[in-house]
């Protein structure tokens, strides 16, 4: 840090001079983010110049104190960061209940998932997802539709504990087959309308593939085990996200490998370990999760 005395332009000396930042404090200074008055005391350099003199007497409490704070903002600002590093080899875990029910005598139904996640086992919360939707299922058409509402809250990683909010809306079809009378594929279509906080409006298209393999059986059925794999893309919509901020077309991608029991014939519980990958960062997580249709 430099300090210059700026000559006043033909005005008489007011006791105070303005502390000029460079190099990395330059451009918060000409925002004026920097705005910051300092009365210094005298100088040991004699001075020839009347209007160039400071008197000690001039010091005030008040604006060193100032001082004294953005110095410690700014600190504070470059730990955050330094804090908010994701760690990628610490195994998270996803807790998660996933619920469909279908009413009697019509194609209409529901359907939630319910979401804890910590970027630890139990303590670093990283979100909490709740989603409910309308389900319709046409007749003998193979697909399900859901029009449904997800509110989202997301923490930071480690020890902060603040925390932001999304409101979501999505669109998705489901449509299961087999292969071979064992392998039960799902492909699912979800199209998302975003409203997080502090950005613009957002849209984000997801496509995923389920896999499961009975192991002792042929159904998904009481007693049953088996395996569980899917992989699903995320890809984001509007790229533009406020204030000259953007983010990638790619946004994640998830890949997962698990195994499951059924409790009962529409009850089935299921842990796996799952890979997130983001431009930034991967993450492995352990999902564990109950399934139940009625």
């Amino acid at each position: 840090m430099e300090l210059r005395l700026r000559q006043p332009k033909r005005k008489k000396c007011t006791g105070m001079i303005r502390i000029c930042f460079h190099h990395d404090l330059s451009e918060l200074y000409h925002r004026k983010v920097i705005n910051t008055w300092l009365i210094l005391p005298k100088l040991n350099a004699p001075s020839t110049d009347n209007r160039y003199r400071i008197h000690s007497s001039a010091i005030s409490s008040k604006m060193k104190h100032r001082t004294a704070f953005l110095l410690i903002f700014l600190l504070a600002i470059l730990q955050a960061r330094a804090q908010s590093k994701i760690d990628e080899g610490q195994t998270g875990v996803w807790y998660m209940a996933f619920l469909n029910k279908q009413f009697n005598n019509t194609s209409f139904g529901v359907q939630g998932d319910y979401q804890f996640r910590y970027w630890d086992t139990t303590s670093d919360r990283e979100q909490i997802l709740l989603r409910t939707g309308l389900t319709f299922t046409p007749k003998d058409a193979g697909v399900m539709f859901t029009w449904g509402y997800a509110h989202i809250s997301t923490g930071d990683f480690g020890e902060s504990t603040a925390s932001f909010p999304e409101n979501r809306m999505y669109q998705e079809a489901l449509i299961p087959h087999k292969i071979g009378g064992r392998f039960h594929l799902t492909h699912r279509y979800r199209y998302e309308q975003r409203w997080v906080e502090g950005q613009d409006f957002r849209t984000r298209y997801r496509y995923n593939l389920f896999l499961n393999v009975p192991i002792n059986g042929t159904a998904l059925a009481k007693n049953i085990f088996y395996l569980a794999l899917y992989n699903e893309i995320f890809i984001n919509g509007e790229r533009n996200i406020g204030e000259g901020r953007s983010v990638a077309l790619f946004d994640r991608n998830r890949t997962y490998l698990g195994a499951g029991y059924g409790l009962r014939d529409n009850l089935r519980v299921q842990l796996g370990w799952m890979l997130q990958t983001t431009d930034p960062w991967a993450k492995g997580q352990l999902q564990v999760s109950l399934h139940q249709n009625w």
